[in-house]
């Protein structure tokens, strides 16, 4: 049974480095700026903390939960431009793994009301048959982050 998302964020300020709470106005301004709304797992998150490092502070951190004001699309975060053959515009980064690799969010589609979590591969993007979806929700990424307590988790078999 997943962890509820209130006690993921509990977490978080228990065991790792949270940054400050975004207010509703950031959110909003976000919003209006993206084009896109935030899902409910998201909406928690950034209203709990905009941003944190997991596991460790930084530089030494593996999962730096990125604050919105540094959220970009995925084709910028992991090639540099913003241009569609630097991959989907749809796909955006919201956490960076600190080795080059994001863990990105798929915008143009839900299940359940939440945004799919994709492996932002910086060798294989943007070849999305190798950048795969490894998690239907941000609280089910962020249980995992938690519980493996180190990078790239969801490589492993």
């Amino acid at each position: 049974m997943p962890t509820p998302m209130r006690d993921l964020l509990d977490e978080v300020s228990r065991d790792h480095f949270p940054y400050p709470p975004a207010t509703l106005e950031q959110l909003e301004a976000f919003e209006r700026r993206m084009g896109w709304t935030l899902d409910p797992d998201l909406r928690a998150f950034y209203l709990h903390c905009n941003g944190a490092e997991l596991i460790k502070p930084l530089p030494d951190c593996p999962y730096r939960m990125l604050p919105l004001s540094e959220i970009i699309r995925a084709r910028v975060a992991i090639r540099g431009r913003d241009e569609d053959s630097r991959g989907p515009a749809s796909l955006y980064a919201i956490c960076d793994v600190q080795d080059g690799n994001y863990v990105l969010i798929d915008v143009s589609r839900q299940a359940h009301g939440r945004y799919p979590i994709i492996d932002g591969d910086h060798e294989t993007w943007p070849n999305l048959e190798y950048c795969r979806q490894f998690a239907g929700s941000f609280s089910e990424f962020l249980e995992g982050a938690l519980r493996a307590r180190a990078p790239g988790y969801w490589l492993r078999g």
